[in-house]
């Protein structure tokens, strides 16, 4: 429903900050780290957000990028991954490193974060590896792209798929960055500056 919401910072709680915005102010819920990184109370902020419904419940969750928001939308679709826990996730791992966990099936990373065991952690690889691999079929049907062969690249490439962009434009950005002898994470930091513009 909002995409993001820009405005003026007035408050900031434990768990939540409220943004005015032409006399309204929003309540949105956010990571520890995104709080941090926000801003001072009266600055002009930006929010990416997502439009959280449930029976009992709405509410707005915020994020500093869309990669946040990706990871968050993957998570609360990941059976018994509620949006608390989500937005708990997001203070403890950074989107990238969440992606390289999943495509490496790394379940003593994802357990490390608070409210996930290992079976919740297993859940989240097999579910969220299974959808990246259904949509490189897809991409697969539609188009004869490129193959990567370096396998820290071959990696940085599903991650970023994990994260939602699709393969099209991630072989674009490889075109214009230094991917050799990067280690995986090295070659997703490079890539996101481009992709997240």
């Amino acid at each position: 429903m909002y995409a993001y919401i820009k405005g003026t910072l007035e408050e900031k709680t434990k768990e939540s900050v409220v943004i005015e915005v032409n006399g309204i102010g929003y309540r949105i819920f956010m990571s520890d780290q995104a709080m941090e990184k926000l801003g001072e109370l009266g600055e002009i902020v930006k929010v990416y957000t997502h439009y959280h419904v449930r029976e009992d419940n709405i509410s707005l969750y915020g994020f500093l990028s869309n990669e946040e928001l990706k990871m968050f939308e993957l998570l609360i679709q990941v059976s018994g991954i509620g949006a608390k826990t989500a937005i708990v996730a997001l203070s403890n791992i950074t989107p990238s490193q969440f992606a390289i966990a999943v495509i490496s099936n790394d379940i003593r990373t994802l357990t490390k974060i608070p409210g996930i065991g290992s079976k919740s952690a297993q859940r989240i690889v097999l579910e969220l590896k299974d959808k990246l691999k259904t949509e490189e079929a897809i991409a697969k049907e539609e188009s004869n792209e490129v193959v990567i062969s370096n396998e820290n690249a071959d990696e940085a490439v599903q991650a970023l798929q994990i994260l939602g962009y699709n393969k099209t434009e991630i072989t674009k950005v490889f075109g214009k960055i230094d991917i050799k002898d990067k280690s995986t994470e090295d070659i997703i930091k490079m890539a996101l500056k481009y992709l997240a513009r």
